[in-house]
């Protein structure tokens, strides 16, 4: 039985289809496992290893490494203010501290109600609109605390749903580019290929 809901299911299929190799999908799909819950639970991980033939301690290794993969819960809303050189000189750590009072929560940690969860981090790669912020992994391109402030107001009041939507959430719009062959023609060509590596072994042996 499926941990994941119907559709999140079906674009993981989908996205395992596309490798030779089940284990390559395994970033993709835990990008659609973290969309599903707003992060990696046990079970979302679970069932990333067997849509790729792995383990779930495989899977939690991978995972752990990227700091887009949060393995406990999140804010609706992860936002992130970059205290490198170019940022930190044009008001990073001020920025961060004044997110700190407005959210309500420390950096490293969620808002009483939920709703946010603030991340120091490392160059964000907006550096010439200083000092750059994050949520959910868009660019708001708030560079005043007074920004800030109305920006957070936006995402209380839904203002903002549109272009931020809740974290986990990625992408919106499916691909249509990329592999557009029949699934059973890729299926095919795979066991064709495969049949050939095997054969060109066994001759190499005599």
């Amino acid at each position: 039985m499926t941990y994941f809901r119907q559709d999140i299911r079906l674009r993981a299929q989908e996205v395992v289809a596309l490798y030779p190799q089940k284990r390559s999908a395994m970033l993709p799909l835990l990008h659609l496992a973290q969309e599903h819950d707003g992060y990696l639970t046990p079970e979302g991980m679970a069932e990333v290893a067997e849509l790729t033939g792995t383990s779930p301690a495989e899977v939690r290794g991978t995972a752990s490494f990227y700091d887009m993969f949060h393995l406990e819960p999140v804010g609706t809303y992860v936002v992130g203010v970059c205290t490198n050189i170019a940022c930190l000189l044009a008001g990073g750590q001020e920025m961060l501290d004044h997110a700190a009072s407005t959210l309500g929560c420390a950096v490293g940690s969620t808002s009483a109600d939920g709703m946010f969860t603030l991340e120091e981090t490392e160059c964000l790669a907006d550096c010439n609109i200083a000092p750059c912020v994050q949520v959910n992994h868009r660019f708001v391109r708030t560079t005043t605390p007074d920004a800030l402030d109305a920006l957070v107001d936006d995402l209380r009041n839904g203002r903002r749903d549109e272009e931020i939507p809740a974290h986990g959430t990625l992408i919106r719009v499916r691909r249509s580019g990329g592999l557009r062959a029949p699934a059973d023609q890729v299926a095919n060509e795979r066991a064709v290929a495969h049949r050939a590596r095997e054969e060109r072994a066994a001759q190499e042996k005599k």
